[in-house]
Formats: C-alpha cells, sequence, structure tokens
C-alpha cells in the first residue's frame, strides 16, 4: 500500500528568501515521439511564505500534475521546481488506515520519523486538539463522518511539521454544508500553523472563498492563463455578493478558454 502521506525534503537554500516554492519554465509532458502527450507548458510560478494559493482549470489542464511535481512524486520534463522545507500532500480521499485508530492515524509520520513516544502522544494531542478532534482519538475512520475523516488527514498532513501544505480537491466529495465549515477549518488551521498552501480545485467560489491569489490554467497543455489577487476582507463567506462577482469574473475567464468549469 502506497503510504498516503509525502514528505519531500528540499534544502531550504535552494528557494528564493521570500518565495516558498517556485517553478522556473516547467513542462511535463508523458510518452515520447509524435504519441507524447503534453501536460503542463511553460509554468513559471512562486509562491510567497504564507500565501494561500488557489489553482482552477477544467479537468486534464494538469493541476494535480503540478501537485505532483511540487511534492516530489514526479519529476518535470523540463525547467525547475523548488520547494523550501518539504511539503505533505492531502488528496480528495483521506487515505485513512482503516485498522488504526484517529490518534494512531496521525501518528504514523511520526513514528516513520522516529520520535520518542512521548513527544509523538504530545504533538498528536496538539494536532488533535487544533482540528477539533481530541475527543475522538479512540476512533476508526468508519465511526467518523466525512468531514471529520478529512479532517484527521490534515492532522497527519500537519505532523510532518513541512511549511507547505499541498491540497488536491481535498473537499470535492463532500456536501455543501460540510464543506462550508471545513473552510472555516482550513482557514484557522493554515493561519495558526503558518502554512504555505497551494490548493487545487475545481470550484471557482471556493478558490476565492479560500484564496490569496486564485491562478487559472488553461485546458491542456496546461499554462498559465490568468491571475487574480483577491482583495476581500477575511472571513469571507463563499456565497456573498462579493465572493460570486469575483467568482463569476474568473469562470467567464474559464469559458473564455473553451471548457466549462463548475458553476460560480
Amino acid at each position: 500500500m502506497a503510504l498516503p502521506l509525502m514528505l519531500v525534503p528540499i534544502p531550504p537554500s535552494v528557494a528564493s528568501s521570500d518565495a516558498t516554492v517556485e517553478l522556473e519554465d516547467v513542462t511535463k509532458s508523458y510518452g515520447v515521439g509524435a504519441t507524447a502527450t503534453l501536460a503542463l507548458d511553460g509554468i513559471s510560478l512562486r509562491v510567497a511564505t504564507g500565501e494561500f494559493l488557489c489553482l482552477v482549470g477544467a479537468s486534464g489542464c494538469g493541476k494535480s500534475t503540478l501537485l505532483n511535481l511540487v511534492a516530489g512524486l514526479d519529476r518535470p520534463t523540463s525547467g525547475t521546481v523548488r520547494v523550501s522545507g518539504g511539503a505533505a500532500l492531502m488528496f480528495q480521499d483521506p487515505a485513512l488506515f482503516p485498522w488504526l485508530t484517529v490518534e494512531q492515524n496521525v501518528d504514523f509520520p511520526l513514528l516513520m520519523r522516529r520520535l520518542p513516544k512521548l513527544d509523538r502522544r504530545r504533538r498528536v494531542a496538539d494536532l488533535l486538539e487544533m482540528v477539533r478532534l481530541d475527543d475522538f482519538a479512540r476512533r476508526r475512520p468508519h465511526e467518523l463522518s466525512g468531514g471529520m475523516r478529512q479532517r484527521v488527514a490534515l492532522a497527519r498532513a500537519l505532523a510532518q511539521e513541512s511549511p507547505v501544505l499541498l491540497m488536491d480537491e481535498p473537499f470535492g466529495a463532500l456536501d455543501a454544508m460540510t464543506r462550508d465549515l471545513l473552510h472555516d477549518e482550513i482557514e484557522r488551521v493554515w493561519r495558526q500553523a503558518g502554512l504555505t498552501v497551494v490548493f487545487v480545485t475545481h470550484n471557482v467560489r471556493e478558490a476565492v472563498r479560500l484564496g490569496d491569489r486564485v491562478i487559472v490554467l488553461s485546458s491542456r497543455p496546461g499554462r498559465i492563463a490568468a491571475e487574480y489577487h483577491v482583495d476581500l476582507p477575511r472571513p469571507r463567506h463563499i456565497d456573498s455578493t462579493e465572493n460570486a462577482e469575483l467568482a463569476a469574473e474568473i469562470t467567464e475567464q474559464l469559458r473564455a478558454l473553451g471548457r466549462p468549469a463548475a458553476p460560480a
């Protein structure tokens, strides 16, 4: 079984002082010759330390490919990817170990790092309190709701103590009410932990609700088609007039690229 969380330690010296993630002219293709598929083409992007960056685009535009490159799960065909301090990756599927309790799932990456038992116990307790699951430490995944399972996955990611959190549509399978609650939670944890977040979503309103900046990728091959700085004050509401107006503008940009996105 593949581990559900990946840690990619990279020396801090390779990144610019004001950027935690940098991509320079990154291209990714699969296959060779005439049958090769170009997934990403000439992506240059810098993510500032502490920034919450959202990526949107149609299915197949290379959003997940980009995350995999930043996470170190794949290598670019050309160009350079730099990450300062390492990255943890969260998926839409929380990928918890069903035979372990909540606290054991969160403890797993600490155990892999061979930290002392007492230190692990304290860290797990702190993380479960942070994601508001301290009363569910002895439960197993099947006893939790979908939103609670994602909060366990978030706590497990935070256990890596990586400065970068990569989130690949983590709330896509949840109902609207649960997703809205988790938007508040991830924003709170992002601030509390001082993370740099790169968040992939099909949902434009979600991107505007969460992001400091929204990057629009074109359909395959993925290129940066537009960039939006979200200057709306926090906390935000996904159904607010301001959120909806900017989401509608971004959705029009996506439609202009020739492929539909999730409705704004």
